[in-house]
Order: structure tokens, then C-alpha cells, then sequence
């Protein structure tokens, strides 16, 4: 869990909207999609990792993992979790 306060400082990189905790929902999301096969990330590479935690984007679009501890805060990284469908 990130502190608090730490978390009031974060920001996406990419839109520099405020970032807050994953809920329960998006993290069962994103791993449903891990072991589907089908996560990928902003930069394409698929997504083979359950995570157990992770931050948001304040419109509920990008979900950046956090790993052991450590917000992985690169667009690159960030699963989106409504993906334009094309």
C-alpha cells in the first residue's frame, strides 16, 4: 500500500491526470486478462504477471502496476483497461 500522502503526488505521466489505488474490480481485470492471455501494455508487450496492487488514472483508463512496492509509472507500462476497440 502506498502512503497517502505519497499517492496525493502522483500523477500519469502520459495526461497528468491524479493517479489513485486500483479497486478490487480492476485489479480481478487485469489479471482475468493476464490469464487470458490477452493484457498488453501501452507498449505492446504482453502482460504475463499477476499484480496484487496498482494505481489508476483519475478517469478509470490506465491502470499502472505497482511492484514490490514501486509504482511503475512509464506510459509504456500502462495497461489499458478500456481499449479502443478498432
Amino acid at each position: 500500500m502506498i502512503d497517502p500522502t505519497f499517492l496525493r503526488m502522483l500523477v500519469c505521466p502520459g495526461t497528468k491526470q491524479p493517479l489513485r489505488m486500483a479497486t478490487a474490480d480492476e485489479l480481478t481485470k487485469v489479471n482475468q486478462a493476464v490469464a487470458a492471455g490477452t493484457a498488453r501494455n501501452r507498449g505492446g508487450t504482453a502482460v504475463v504477471t499477476p499484480v496484487s496492487e496498482g494505481l489508476v488514472t483519475a478517469d478509470g483508463a490506465a491502470f499502472y502496476p505497482i511492484l514490490d512496492g514501486i509504482p511503475i509509472l512509464l506510459t509504456a507500462e500502462a495497461v489499458l483497461l478500456h481499449p479502443a476497440s478498432g
